[in-house]
């Protein structure tokens, strides 16, 4: 038996990004509306993530911050440069789902689209970077929410399914490593951004939600299906916002609340690890009077569709409490947890635990025993440059070396396999959660405010020269 000392040789160092927070580029080439393009940054941006607010377009008095973003359409070379320069193994990216179908339910393909993916992957190969690639990033095409309902109806299956075959079909060769949807339990939060989802008056919105989930579940499996037929060297993999949950208290009702929450992250990768619903979830639904509609062919697919590997985002631990008094919340990755006294927190409230890492590795390794992929890490910051665009952002490098710590620690003293690990944002885009410039993630840092102000040049970090050394020495020099 071969004892691990450190990171396994060919692990996959890397960054990740999303096309909706870094492409901009919202009406270039063809490429049609989206879901994610007409969220705004300010106060109405919650409510339209979450479906309880409708804009199905743009409207004045609101700033889109995907509209532009970072412009990483036109900047791509210099930016995948970059990635090199510091040694990057893999870069996880996105598909714009309406740059490859522009309205979602074309039987044909937009080229130009279909092109732009194809010379990023080249870059990236010029260089020897893997492309991990995200198939659906919270990025759904506006006419399949305006004329289907997005992911609540079933025709979805079909859009997606042609999208998929383009994708392995174009892609063949250039991409190995896939992942269907990324935190695909954000639809119970965000479903609007997950899903397409916005709510009417008077519907059971926890239902519309699990149908929908379903139907994003099935499509992951029929993902997973034809990316193995059409290159049996691709790898598919699921993808969850995970944090493990701890009890506010040794109270038992507090490890039980802490159970159940857990439970409802790992519900949906439950499904896509094991091949079917878990009994909880049945009696979930049974309790709350919801229905969810599928078929034999669906449980089916679920069940001989498995994924070959678990990818996740870390930013935090989370804290339950089965004490309706215990109210005091901190913030989060979308949804906020109750407060942990004893750790401390980012400037946007997230709290910082890198020991939690360590244990939700173990815990997804130990419900699973199946190869792990940490494809979202990182500390969100306001970053103060000088005039020459130059960031010491020691605060980030002390956050990235903790959690890359834990990492070692989960894979040499506890034998949890982890194939890769993208740090969140490598270089500077657009929030998800606050549609914010100046939280910042990066290892490059891009002139643009939080107003879409900004000349876009792209200047290193101190940050850029510490990661380019962890790679170089395969994570033995965190210093």
């Amino acid at each position: 038996m071969t004892v691990t000392k450190g990171f396994p040789e060919g692990f996959l160092w890397g960054g990740a990004t999303a096309a909706n927070q870094c492409e901009g580029a919202y009406n270039v080439d063809g490429r049609g509306l989206a879901n994610v393009d007409v969220v705004p940054i300010g106060p109405d941006r919650f409510p339209i993530i979450a479906g309880k607010k409708k804009m199905f377009d743009f409207e004045e008095g609101y700033f889109y911050p995907a509209q532009d973003s970072i412009d990483m359409y036109h900047h791509f070379k210099e930016d995948i440069a970059l990635f090199a320069e510091m040694g990057f193994k893999t870069y996880r990216l996105s598909i714009a789902w309406s740059r490859i179908f522009p309205k979602g339910d074309e039987l044909e393909p937009n080229e130009k689209g279909l092109q732009f993916y194809e010379d990023v992957f080249k870059e990236c190969r010029k260089y020897g970077i893997e492309p991990l690639v995200t198939i659906t990033h919270f990025d759904c095409p506006m006419h399949l929410i305006t004329e289907y309902g997005g992911w609540r109806n079933r025709k979805m299956l079909e859009f997606y399914e042609r999208l998929c075959r383009v994708l392995f079909t174009r892609y063949k060769g250039l991409v190995t490593y896939w992942l269907t949807f990324n935190e695909i339990n954000m639809i119970l939060h965000a479903p609007f951004m997950g899903a397409g989802l916005y709510f009417e008056e008077g519907e059971n919105e926890e239902e519309v939600k699990y149908q929908a989930a379903h139907h994003e579940l099935v499509a992951s499996a029929i993902a997973t299906k034809l990316a193995h037929e059409i290159d049996p060297e691709n790898k598919v993999g699921c993808m969850l916002a995970a944090g493990q949950y701890y009890p506010h208290t040794a109270h038992p009702r507090d490890y039980w609340e802490a159970l159940k929450e857990d439970r409802e992250n790992y519900f949906f990768i439950d499904v896509q690890s094991r091949g079917e619903y878990p009994n909880y979830a049945k009696k979930k639904w049974e309790k709350l009077g919801i229905e969810v509609s599928m078929t034999e062919e669906d449980r089916s697919l679920l069940k001989e569709h498995t994924v070959d590997f678990i990818s996740f985002s870390y930013y935090s631990s989370r804290v339950a409490s089965g004490n309706p008094e215990v109210r005091e919340k901190t913030e989060g990755n979308i949804f906020a947890s109750i407060k942990n006294p004893y750790l401390e927190a980012s400037e946007w409230g997230w709290q910082i635990d890198p020991l939690g890492l360590r244990i939700t590795l173990n815990a997804i390794w130990d419900r699973y025993q199946k190869p792990m992929f940490i494809v979202e890490n990182g500390l969100g910051a306001i970053d103060i440059p000088d005039e020459n665009g130059y960031v010491v952002d020691d605060y980030r490098i002390d956050y990235l070396r903790q959690h890359i710590a834990a990492m070692r620690d989960a894979i040499v003293e506890d034998g949890v396999e982890l194939l890769g690990y993208t740090t969140w944002g490598c270089i500077d885009l657009v929030s998800a959660g606050t549609g914010e410039m100046k939280k910042r993630y990066g290892f490059i840092y891009v002139d643009r405010d939080n107003d879409g102000k900004g000349s876009l040049k792209r200047s290193k970090k101190k940050s850029f020269d510490w990661y380019k050394q962890v790679i170089a020495s395969n994570g033995a020099d965190l210093d």
